[in-house]
């Protein structure tokens, strides 16, 4: 039976910690290290719980699922299921995350050289011509992105990372905007917008398969391997995270009026390093986002190849210039479009998530979750509509709700309705006993 040595589940981990850190692990905390100023502590917690903690669980529930989504999202019916699975992976792939990354990369390599406004258009051509040559053999990904691109891609971080924590550019600004009333909830949005939860969805199909492309076929090698390489991915996002705090913390100085993290990084680097600087952070966001898209665009071809008529290939083809022509509408524009779409269905994988790993206490996991989940999505509506200017009385329903100024108006309706339909499954379990 084959087997993993301890360096060939440091490798895993080393590619799911490298699958992780994209475009949005890197250009948010500097961002809310700036903004968030002094109470920086009580955002960095906020955005720790949804932008570790829930991706880790994630990472834990894939693992025992085999790397299927749908496992997690089954006890809400087949339609409901597939509708969860199909918006999960277009949220991920081409519709945001896989733009985001060839946008983010522009920024912080090319942009400051004030090219043309076909810039961002020729950049994103020959970035996703790298994705789909890569893509396109998957069997390949744990030697190409595990060995290479990824040690190269965390020891750039682990250089930012450390010089952040030794060159601060300026001392703490006092929190600005929302940072200054609701810096934990602030914290959470910020870790929803990684989309790392939802990434780990869709890794978990990635890492699964990057197993068994070792030849380990016994499921509970695989779901402990998947485990080890979740839990490594984990402690390097907290430590990356910590450094990136630190550094747009420290940059008061250096960006007023910045919009977007990416602004923030790329004034601090050219701060440290000079134009050599500038230059090692193109080269750094370019290998960090490269991998992330790689790894995107393949398990998006992996999971509609095998419920399609289309082939692999076909569909590494298709979401790669999607995703290059969405690429195209700019970094900013791409996280408004994001927010109201994440808020409403992030809550939904959150309850479905926490609860798979209750689901042997529930005789009937449908009766229990799918009231707690559709309530829960009703309330992540109503705060997704009145981010965009919707009806008003779906903001007051949603207002008067416990903890609606930390963003979690859904928590207590969803951990009522989950309390109550508990008891009524187990009662009736008893009912029919007797």
């Amino acid at each position: 039976m084959t087997t993993f040595r301890v360096r060939d589940i440091f490798i895993l981990g080393f590619l799911n910690f490298a699958l992780f850190v994209g475009a949005g692990n890197i250009i948010f905390p500097p961002l809310i290290g700036l903004q968030a100023g002094t109470s920086i502590w009580y955002a960095a917690t906020g955005f720790l719980i949804t932008g570790v903690g829930l991706p880790v669980l994630t990472a834990i529930a894939m693992a025992k699922a085999g790397g299927s989504l749908s496992a997690i999202t089954s006890p809400t019916g087949r339609l409901c299921s597939l509708a969860l699975t199909v918006t999960c992976y277009l949220c991920i792939g081409p519709i945001f995350a896989i733009p985001r990354t060839a946008t983010v990369s522009y920024e912080l390599a090319l942009q400051h050289y004030h090219l043309s406004k076909s810039g961002l258009a020729l950049w994103s051509v020959l970035f996703f011509s790298l994705v789909i040559l890569v893509s396109l053999y998957p069997g390949r990904l744990l030697d190409t992105v595990g060995k290479f691109l990824s040690p190269l891609k965390i020891i750039a971080l682990l250089v930012l990372t450390f010089t952040a924590i030794l060159v601060p550019a300026g001392v703490p600004m006092p929190p600005q905007g929302l940072y200054a009333t609701s810096p934990f909830s602030q914290g959470i949005t910020n870790g929803y917008l990684t989309m790392d939860t939802l990434a780990a969805l869709v890794f978990g199909l990635v890492i699964v398969r990057a197993i068994q492309s070792r030849g380990v076929t016994s499921p509970g090698l695989i779901t402990r391997y998947a485990l080890y390489s979740g839990l490594i991915a984990g402690v390097g996002l907290v430590v990356v995270y910590a450094g990136l705090f630190r550094l747009g913390l420290s940059s008061s100085g250096l960006t007023e009026g910045a919009t977007n993290g990416a602004q923030v990084l790329s004034a601090y680097v050219h701060y440290s390093y000079g134009p050599a600087g500038d230059l090692f952070l193109g080269v750094l966001m370019t290998l960090a986002c490269l991998v992330t898209a790689i790894g995107l665009t393949s398990a998006c071809g992996a999971w509609f190849s095998d419920r399609t008529r289309f082939s692999y290939r076909t569909c590494i083809w298709f979401f790669s210039i999607a995703s290059m022509l969405i690429s195209n509408i700019g970094l900013t524009q791409l996280i408004a479009l994001s927010v109201p779409i994440l808020t409403a269905i992030y809550p939904v994988f959150i309850v479905l998530i926490l609860t798979f790993f209750l689901r042997s206490s529930f005789r009937s996991a449908t009766l229990v979750i799918v009231p707690a989940a559709f309530v829960t999505f009703l309330f992540g509506l109503a705060d997704a509509l009145n981010a965009v200017g919707g009806p008003l009385w779906l903001n007051a329903l949603s207002s008067r709700m416990p903890l609606h100024g930390q963003g979690l108006a859904w928590l207590l309706p969803a951990a009522g309705t989950l309390s109550l339909t508990f008891v009524i499954d187990h009662i009736r379990y008893k009912q029919q006993a007797c």
